[in-house]
């Protein structure tokens, strides 16, 4: 086993230690935040990092330009804001909220660690070696990450009956998502156009990445207006926040796999 493997190996069991704590603070019934499972996720986020920092020197450009590596880094980032968000103070915290994030990440680990996903570290083709790639693809992916806490804080929304709870988390929706929105817009859709214009001579080609990540914004928007414009504080926020998250989930991996086009080889 290389040390690249050894390192997400130890991640996802990392991550997976940090849900089974987390498991049993919520069957304990308890709000606080645990004691063991953040240091234990961030943890996890430093071993993703340095592997993707190693393959980065193997193949001299930020490794970011891969299936493998953007799971990677997709993680990373889920894993550092589930511990930003436990030492933060201005939020409600919701124990549930980090739980799901945290099997979130344990599905995207163990995606990575199948067979179906080459994990070759390879140089990138000369499109790829962009600054604005590398811009595109993480600010899209931390966005995202924020995404994350609000499909779950959604979830637990349409499930709750009691009311102080759902403030609680349609708050922690609306945060997440007017945080992600900045990041998604800037990476998935302005930084996306100039290194599209830059690689292939064109700002927007309807290709379908282009297009479901288009179909994705256009839903967070939707979001944003009924939440911030309507005041609308019932079901529906919760509703179109999952919907917008099912759409991220399309584009990253259905639109690989079902409809190939110009960014197939991401």
């Amino acid at each position: 086993m290389t040390l690249t493997q050894l390192l997400a190996s130890g991640a996802f069991a990392l991550i997976a230690a940090a849900a089974v704590v987390q498991i049993v603070w919520l069957f304990g019934k308890k709000e606080r935040p645990d004691p063991v499972s953040s240091w234990a996720l961030a943890l996890s986020a430093v071993l993703l990092i340095a592997e993707l920092t190693l393959r980065s020197i193997e193949i001299g450009f930020v490794a970011l330009t891969s299936t493998y590596e953007s799971l990677l880094f997709y993680a990373a980032a889920i894993a550092l804001l589930a511990v930003a968000y436990r030492f933060q103070k201005k939020l409600p915290y919701s124990q549930g909220a980090v739980f799901g994030a945290t099997m979130f990440t344990i599905v995207l680990m163990a995606v990575a660690s199948s067979p179906l996903i080459p994990k070759g570290a390879l140089p990138p083709i000369p499109a790829l070696r962009s600054g604005w790639l590398l811009l595109h693809v993480s600010f899209s992916f931390i966005g995202e990450a924020f995404f994350v806490v609000s499909f779950v804080a959604s979830l637990i929304f349409l499930a709750t009956k009691d009311e102080a709870k759902k403030l609680a988390l349609d708050k922690i929706t609306y945060t997440s998502i007017a945080i992600g929105y900045v990041f998604f817009t800037s990476g998935a859709l302005a930084f996306g156009a100039i290194w599209a214009e830059q690689a292939w001579g064109r700002w927007w080609g309807w290709d379908p990445k282009e297009t479901w990540a288009l179909v994705t914004w256009l839903v967070y928007t939707a979001y944003l207006h009924l939440r911030i414009i309507m005041k609308r504080k019932d079901s529906w926020p919760s509703i179109i926040a999952v919907a917008g998250f099912l759409c991220t989930v399309f584009t990253f991996f259905g639109v690989n796999y079902l409809l190939p086009g110009m960014h197939s080889y991401g």
